[in-house]
């Protein structure tokens, strides 16, 4: 009866007033960064879309360098958007985007998040951005702290952990518009010292950056912990990582960016310095004025590392976490020397790139390659990696590609393709040829086995048709070839990913059904003890969707259903609904989700996003049957200081503890909070 009750409270929920969307809500339905298998790259894309939501453009001042920094919009849009400017002049509302026929629902939901409409009746409109004397941005500095606080104890917080179970961020930036930015950042982990045994300074990680734009010739320098991305990440592919879908959304474009590293994460960021220099400048509005640019970076950071008896290096560790005297002995025991250029031109239609990187490591890396999947993982001391790069951008056609090699000539290629067929059709090809021997220590690309690039050749067709104004389709069939061994399979294979999205807008209410099926294969473990049986099995993934929201105002109320399907030796499946809501108030903001999951085991699992504080991402895995409830509220005590707190809970109705060893959790319940402060000024 209890359960019956609150699968009824929550298919009948009417939800606290709370926040209007979000962009990460909003980018979360069209983008489902929840496919992505790589947290440590999801989280940092959403540090990358947090800086710039929290610094939007003046859309009518924006040159093509700054709109394409916006991951989710296509070359064409860029053009199209840039094109409008310069014939119609500045826009006066943001509902003249919907005026540009290349903009489809989702990036005019998404822009305003990012960019602004300046309404000055008296500003003079240019082709080109004002001279920067002009464009003098007030001074602003920001001071944020957050802070986690769990009401149970794990395992190790009894006996194991160096710390305390208290998780918290402390940072602080001081900007003068986009013209320069410096920033710290201090994270620690639950269970972490803190100014203890290997953290005598406090922080168990320390982040910090100082950025300069626009000194002359110098476009763009960074000195500390940075990213860099070039071509489509072959070589360097340390900042965005696309999604599937995000991949219909802008067409496969690349991103090629120097940007600050401020999160978190202490995965693939580079330590030391970079520049971009124009040594050929043209127009920043205009796309047929010839560029040419050259960024350098030079970096120098420590590693954590498995060391074997020899002290070679065995693994590459990139989860950050130093709880136990164990893992404290790996912090920072290895460093990485790198250093490299991109260059590139770029003239009206068409952008050619070329990038050489060098690394080296003061410790040789031997993974365990008697493992047969491991067998031609990156080893050695010394790496380079060099590629070329191209784009070309029509109103109907948009191209791009890369080709790499590695120092002992491996190579890899990716190439994409999006044809504009018509204002309601369009298609995108992608194809891509990641050598089994091919090895970077920079690279990250689009591909079925993660971000990885090595040891996959790919097939990807999308398209999006809008067959009426309020009617979207989006659909892909994505087919990977594995020529060697992978985790868990261990002989060639292959992956096929299909979905199918539909999106119907009518007033305020919008209704969004999804169904994605994922075929792969595994090894039979039973094989090895009967030869007739198959080397490989069924390792399918088949899941739903149903979504529908409605919106009017600050108002926003959403009820989502998932459904998970998994074929291996049997079959298993399970659900998920939710109900969440927001409204937002001048000073107020009030959030509030309620789930109840339902599923066999772990093979069955649904991700769900859940709201969270500014700078914090999370897709909490569901399985099992239990519930979440969450609640959040935001206050905007004066103009200049912001309190924030939300509470999650999660009750498991099938088991009587959580987790396992040093995070193992004695009952069935586990309760977080999360405090943050934001103090402005000015």
């Amino acid at each position: 009866m209890i359960r019956a009750a609150l699968i009824l409270l929550l298919l009948t929920l009417v939800v606290t007033p709370t926040s209007a969307q979000t962009w990460q809500e909003v980018y979360d339905e069209v983008m489902d960064s929840g496919e992505a298998d790589d947290a440590e790259a999801l989280s940092d894309s959403y540090e990358m879309l947090e800086q710039l939501a929290s610094d939007p453009l003046n859309l009518n001042e924006a040159t093509r360098d700054d709109l394409e920094q916006l991951p989710f919009l296509s070359a064409q849009q860029v053009m199209d958007i840039l094109e409008y400017l310069d014939r119609y002049g500045p826009m006066r509302s943001m509902g003249e985007l919907r005026m540009i026929r290349s903009l489809d629902y989702q990036q005019v939901r998404l822009l305003p998040f990012f960019v602004f409409i300046d309404n000055d009746e008296d500003t003079p409109h240019t082709s080109t951005p004002a001279p920067p004397a002009s464009r003098l941005a007030p001074v602003k500095s920001t001071l944020s702290a957050t802070l986690r606080v769990p009401f149970y104890q794990r395992e190790g917080d009894r006996n194991g952990y160096l710390g305390y179970p208290l998780r918290h961020t402390l940072r602080y930036e001081l900007a003068g518009g986009k013209r320069w930015r410096v920033g710290l950042v201090g994270a620690q982990d639950a269970g972490e010292p803190f100014f203890a045994a290997g953290n005598r300074w406090g922080y168990d990680v320390y982040t910090y950056y100082a950025q300069m734009r626009q000194l002359g010739p110098i476009d763009n320098i960074v000195v500390g912990k940075y990213r860099v991305s070039a071509g489509m990440g072959l070589v360097l592919g340390q900042s965005f990582q696309l999604g599937k879908l995000a991949m219909l959304q802008n067409s496969g474009r690349s991103v090629s960016t120097l940007r600050v590293h401020a999160s978190r994460s202490v995965a693939d960021y580079l330590q030391g310095a970079a520049a971009t220099v124009m040594l050929l400048k043209g127009s920043k509005r205009k796309a047929d004025v010839a560029q040419l640019s050259l960024t350098a970076f030079a970096s120098y950071r420590p590693l954590d590392a498995t060391l074997t008896s020899d002290s070679t290096a065995q693994t590459i560790i990139t989860n950050g976490y130093h709880r136990t005297p164990t893992e404290m002995a790996k912090k920072g025991n290895t460093h990485q020397t790198a250093a490299g250029v991109h260059l590139t031109f770029h003239c009206g239609a068409v952008r050619l790139g070329a990038t050489t990187v060098f690394t080296q490591l003061d410790r040789t890396l031997e993974p365990q390659t008697q493992t047969l999947y491991r067998r031609y993982f990156a080893h050695g001391r010394h790496f380079l990696n060099t590629g070329i790069d191209y784009a070309y951008t029509h109103h109907r056609i948009a191209l791009s590609g890369e080709t790499a090699v590695d120092a002992h000539g491996h190579w890899a290629t990716a190439n994409t393709a999006s044809l504009r067929l018509s204002g309601r059709l369009t298609l995108m090809l992608h194809q891509h040829f990641y050598s089994y021997r091919y090895t970077t220590m920079h690279g990250h690309s689009f591909g079925q086995g993660g971000s990885r690039v090595q040891n996959e050749s790919n097939a990807y067709l999308g398209i999006t048709w809008n067959p009426l104004a309020r009617w979207q389709i989006q659909a892909y069939a994505d087919y990977a070839h594995h020529p060697w061994a992978q985790y868990q399979v261990s002989q060639p294979s292959d992956d096929i990913d299909l979905l199918l999205q539909t999106t119907w807008r009518l007033g305020h209410w919008t209704l969004t059904a999804r169904h994605q099926s994922r075929l792969r294969k595994k090894d039979n473990s039973e094989a090895a003890e009967d030869a007739t049986l198959p080397a490989l099995i069924r390792n399918d993934d088949h899941r739903q969707r149903l979504a529908v929201t409605w919106q009017q105002g600050a108002w926003a109320l959403k009820t989502q259903a998932d459904m998970t399907h998994h074929v291996a030796k049997g079959t298993e499946g399970g659900w998920l609904v939710s109900q969440q809501g927001s409204y937002s108030g001048k000073r107020l903001t009030l959030s509030a989700m309620a789930a109840y999951f339902d599923t066999h085991s772990y093979q069955s699992r649904i991700y769900a996003y859940e709201r969270q504080l500014q700078h914090e991402i999370a897709f909490p895995t569901y399985y099992g049957e239990g519930i979440r409830l969450a609640l959040m509220a935001r206050a905007d005590i004066t103009r200049r200081l912001r309190l924030a707190a939300r509470i999650g809970y999660t009750n498991y109705f099938d088991r009587a503890t959580i987790g396992t060893a040093l995070q193992l959790i004695p009952h069935s319940h586990q309760t977080d909070l999360d405090l943050q402060l934001r103090w402005k000024l000015p």
